[in-house]
């Protein structure tokens, strides 16, 4: 696959670029990933959330792209793009297997409650759906860390801190989302 990562490799906060294999990664994923989750729906989430950094939104392909961004960008300032990131030890409510933290994109747990499609996802994953196994796919599954944080972003934007807090918004790209769209229509 060719790449055309110029504005994707600019860097977020004080991370720097994003890894180009994490990039190739995310991109692949959203070229198999089921249209449903980035479908329009009624709840305020990542679309809702971004729509003065990067909307209007055009098409199916554009809000992949828009999905692929803030993954981009959220991955950097949750985890500089670790994949095995563990326990955020600054977050005093961390401290119960469920609330644990977990992966390149800090998901917990407990976050599986917002919507019974992301306990369908981990069970679908790992045959199970306690918090250890979702630390566990969590940390080791990027197809699922990826598809997971892409779902949970459709149901809220109030789990991770630098959503709802608005830090990642002035890090967006629009030609960011230009180059994802690009990579996505490549075959």
């Amino acid at each position: 696959m060719p790449t055309y990562f110029v504005a994707c490799k600019e860097a977020v906060l004080n991370r720097g670029p994003a890894p180009e294999p994490f990039l190739l990664e995310i991109v692949a994923w959203a070229k198999g990933a089921p249209d449903e989750i980035f479908l329009p729906n009624q709840r305020t989430d990542i679309y809702s959330s971004v729509l003065a950094e990067l909307g209007p939104w055009d098409g199916l392909l554009h809000r992949k792209a828009v999905m692929l961004e803030v993954l981009r960008v959220l991955g950097g300032f949750e985890s500089s793009w670790k994949w095995d990131e563990g326990r955020d030890t600054t977050n005093s409510k961390s401290n119960t297997p469920c609330t644990e933290e977990a992966g390149i994109f800090q998901c917990s747990g407990d976050s599986m409650q917002f919507d019974p499609s992301l306990k369908k996802l981990l069970l679908q994953t790992a045959g199970k759906t306690d918090c250890e196994t979702f630390r566990t796919e969590s940390k080791s599954n990027h197809a699922f860390a990826i598809e997971y944080c892409a779902r949970l972003l459709r149901f809220t934007v109030n789990h991770h801190g630098p959503i709802r807090d608005a830090d990642i918004h002035p890090w967006l790209r629009r030609d960011a989302v230009a180059e994802f769209e690009v990579c996505l229509q490549d075959q």
